[in-house]
């Protein structure tokens, strides 16, 4: 019951919070990024909680549960990709669009933005849907099956609806500094706990090292290739994540953006690793349970993504374990929030006001932002059903995002010989190689091409996926005509201008 009571009091406490937010929603700019007045230390909240979803908390968690610390290489990804976004942070705060897709336009063309427009609309209501689906697992757990796991996603999803349509991206940023802190304090808590209920960090290596040694090793137990695969995904997402590009256009200048940016590298870094020790522990607590593993003696997949909420609910003392419930809804809901805000600013500044309504008034415009989160929500609710595993769905999106637009974009700043032939044709190449790729795994062809065969492990599909994607970025833009100066230009530093 103690659990309930403070999942539901801080939920409600935040709803009261984006309630009184809300009433300070004028216009298309207050509610797609916050009027542009966003302070360092909001950013940094909204940033890291942003990253940490139903993902990690489910997702990333699971993938530990399964190998170990090696999963340690797939938050590398997102480690190296926050510094490297720590270089491009001001520059994009300083061209002042609202969206990634904006930026995409400006340096290459109308269609590259349709093009940007299509694969993150796709690939963020898959992020969205895992939220709801993390969300009904969630409850299930919280109510002890009170609430059905179908049921809790349900609600989950209408939650999610309520809280973006009301205020938008200001209901996220003033929600997501709270978040942030409660899920730090209960991560931090959790892990000695844990360790020290199972009888001390001792008894957890004997156990680890009793039924499956590699766990506890960041560099044995997998072939070089899947080590680079695992890392990938996670790094591309991140120099192309869509919603910390909207969210750094959101920052009161380009020197807070920067500033933000480590807040959320420091933030990141140390949450991913508490929640993969915590993990870990897990595995040695739960090594003969039956729940968690399958009559071949191979682990429960979906099962394992519940590693983190079951510790917290059968493992830890009450208000260490209520706390984090409370932050899981939090990073839950903030996570959903984001990812429709994203996607619902990209198809209705995008596509339809860009093509269908023109000059719309602010009304206009907050009304057809609103009406469509709550369409790509239900798009999103409906994609959610379609698979079984929260990490097979990060795979695909992340991948998807990635391979699609981190070499277009990261071309534009650092790359002035890339055409915009040559980034429609990155954009297209990245997108279509996840969507033939996951086609022929879904049909269930058997294949065997040479380079690689099929089924393909989707953990690994970022590997083909960028390796394509580069090479029409590079090739398409040698053999067409160079970008204007004028065009290029707002893209670098004065200094770099000249070269």
């Amino acid at each position: 019951m103690t659990y309930l009571i403070v999942t539901i009091g801080y939920i409600l406490i935040l709803a009261g919070i984006i309630i009184y937010k809300s009433r300070g929603v004028k216009n298309e700019e207050d509610f797609v990024v916050a009027g542009r007045n966003v302070p360092v230390y909001l950013l940094v909240g909204t940033l890291v909680t942003t990253w940490i979803g139903s993902g990690s908390l489910f997702g990333t968690a699971g993938l530990t549960f399964q190998v170990g610390f090696s999963e340690l290489w797939f938050s590398l990804g997102a480690w190296i990709g926050i510094l490297a976004v720590y270089f491009i942070a001001a520059r994009v705060r300083r061209i002042s669009q609202y969206t990634l897709t904006d930026i995409l336009e400006k340096r290459y063309s109308p269609l590259a933005r349709l093009l940007g427009t299509i694969t993150i609309i796709v690939a963020y209501l898959i992020i969205a849907g895992y939220q709801f689906k993390g969300g009904g697992r969630f409850l299930s757990i919280l109510t002890e099956g009170g609430i059905s796991v179908e049921q809790g996603t349900l609600i989950t999803f209408l939650l999610i609806i309520a809280f973006t349509a009301l205020a938008g991206m200001v209901s996220i940023v003033s929600i997501d500094i709270f978040n942030g802190i409660i899920m730090i304090l209960a991560i931090i808590l959790a892990v000695p706990f844990a360790i020290s209920g199972f009888g001390g960090w001792e008894n957890v290596v004997d156990t680890i090292n009793e039924v499956s040694p590699n766990h506890l090793s960041v560099f044995e137990g997998h072939e070089p290739t899947w080590y680079i695969g695992i890392m990938l995904p996670t790094l591309i997402l991140m120099l192309s994540e869509s919603s910390v590009y909207q969210k750094f256009s959101s920052a009161k200048d380009a020197k807070s953006a920067k500033k933000a940016v480590m807040g959320m590298f420091i933030g990141v870094v140390g949450i991913e690793f508490l929640m993969c020790l915590l993990a870990v522990v897990g595995f040695a607590i739960y090594a003969h349970d039956p729940r968690f593993f399958m009559p071949d003696g191979s682990v429960n997949a979906p099962m394992s993504e519940e590693i983190i909420l079951r510790i917290g609910f059968e493992q830890l003392p009450a208000f260490v374990g209520s706390l984090l419930f409370a932050g899981g809804a939090a990073i839950i809901l903030s996570t959903g929030n984001t990812f429709l805000m994203v996607t619902s600013t990209n198809l209705s500044r995008d596509i339809l006001e860009k093509y269908f309504i023109k000059n719309a008034s602010d009304k206009t415009k907050l009304i057809i932002q609103r009406t469509a989160i709550v369409i790509l929500g239900f798009i999103a609710y409906l994609i959610m059903t379609q698979f079984e595993e929260i990490l097979s769905m990060a795979f695909i999106s992340y991948t998807m995002i990635g391979a699609a637009l981190a070499p277009p974009l990261l071309a534009t700043f650092f790359w002035k010989r890339v055409t915009k032939q040559g980034g429609v044709a990155s954009i297209l190449a990245g997108m279509l190689s996840v969507i033939v790729i996951e086609v022929l795994n879904k049909t269930g062809t058997v294949v065997d091409l040479g380079f690689m065969s099929f089924p393909y492990d989707s953990k690994m599909v970022a590997i083909p996926a960028l390796i394509t994607s580069i090479l029409a970025l590079v090739i398409v833009s040698l053999l067409t005509k160079p970008t204007p100066k004028e065009v290029v230009d707002p893209f670098f530093e004065k200094g770099e201008q000249d070269d």
